[in-house]
């Protein structure tokens, strides 16, 4: 097959873990643009808010008060979007309607009781704090008999949902393994089965050789810009080593990637000088009591943002009807991202003070 320039012509890459095509189109970066416009964020939160119900001693929407906590606090979401009690109750009428009843446990996790902070101005210990619950939570919930899969994530931002600003993730442990990890786990399965080796460990083995895609890296962990990525700046974040979940960190592993953290997001914060908004998730092996050899641990990070902090890009039109479509390829993407820098804006500009 001839070779064609990906950065020039129209194209479609596979996304060999959810099986599912991306309409590549770099030629289209020159046209014009009136996308949506947001307001920029502006820096210079108050380390406490007396009206947030994140922040220590506050009462939050629920009317439970929280703790006068000194570093990160985990507590059940006061208005979740599951249940945790089990039922067998259905709707089946054969290939036309199907409904389940979904059991499931929703947690809030507060990195810090600062209301000022995101991942890009916490220290290292506070960090490797953070990762080290993430990692209870995960293997706690998991233990759950009837818990399937969970599910860490976070929306920073409201462009993405979050709402409050105040440094915090939530945790959904379902009875069921859902749809993108479900996709996954096939992918895994399939490619372990047919070529003994996992399949992200040979991705992973080529973006290191061609170093084309990735943003940045430690001992430990990398960041990339994935062949197939949809979002204008996506980046997945791999382990170095082969394994399934956070239950199986090592200590430096927990500081690698807290840091690999910090670094990602504050290069997405100087890449437009602005807060960056983004969706990020960790995807762990499922919880359902098999060993899962063939699954390694990974992280998406989805920011919706394309040209510049006020014009923002979202699924629609052909994206939604027929496939995801993408202007910036993911070289150029990952090139932003590199020459973005890891001293965060406000400390270059003078505005804030590390802290």
């Amino acid at each position: 097959m001839a070779s064609f320039d990906l950065r020039q012509r129209p194209h479609r890459r596979f996304n060999p873990l959810t099986r599912e095509w991306v309409l590549v189109s770099p030629h289209r970066t020159q046209r014009p643009w009136l996308g949506k416009v947001e307001k920029t964020p502006q820096p210079g939160a108050e380390t406490y808010d007396p009206n947030c119900y994140l922040c220590p001693g506050n009462l939050r929407a629920g009317g439970k008060r929280n703790p006068p906590y000194r570093a990160t606090f985990v507590f059940d979401n006061d208005y979740p979007a599951l249940l945790p009690e089990p039922s067998s109750a259905s709707l089946d009428e054969p290939g036309l309607l199907d409904a389940q009843a979904e059991a499931g446990i929703c947690r809030v996790i507060c990195f810090s009781p600062r209301h000022d902070l995101t991942i890009t101005r916490m220290s290292p210990s506070e960090l490797a704090g953070v990762v080290r619950v993430w990692t209870e939570q995960y293997c706690e919930l998991g233990a759950i008999s009837w818990v399937q899969h969970v599910q860490i994530f976070e929306n920073r931002g409201a462009l993405m949902g979050a709402s409050n600003p105040h440094p915090h993730c939530q945790l959904w442990a379902n009875a069921s393994l859902p749809n993108q990890p479900a996709k996954e786990l096939l992918s895994f399965r399939e490619y372990w089965t047919n070529r003994k080796s996992c399949i992200l460990c040979d991705y992973l083995r080529i973006e290191l050789d061609r170093r084309e895609r990735l943003v940045c890296q430690n001992e430990s962990f990398v960041a990339l810009v994935p062949f197939w990525a949809i979002w204008p700046f996506e980046v997945m974040i791999l382990s170095t080593r082969h394994f399934g979940g956070m239950e199986a960190l090592e200590e430096r592993e927990i500081h690698a990637l807290g840091e690999l953290l910090r670094r990602l997001t504050t290069r997405y914060d100087n890449l437009f000088e602005v807060s960056f908004p983004y969706s990020m998730g960790f995807h762990q092996q499922p919880t359902d009591g098999d060993a899962h050899p063939e699954w390694h641990f990974h992280a998406h990070y989805f920011p919706p943002l394309l040209r510049s902090a006020t014009i923002q890009k979202f699924m629609v039109g052909y994206e939604i009807l027929a496939t995801p479509q993408r202007d910036i390829t993911p070289e150029h993407a990952a090139e932003r991202l590199r020459d973005a820098g890891e001293v965060h804006y406000l400390d270059r500009s003078g505005t804030m003070q590390a802290k």
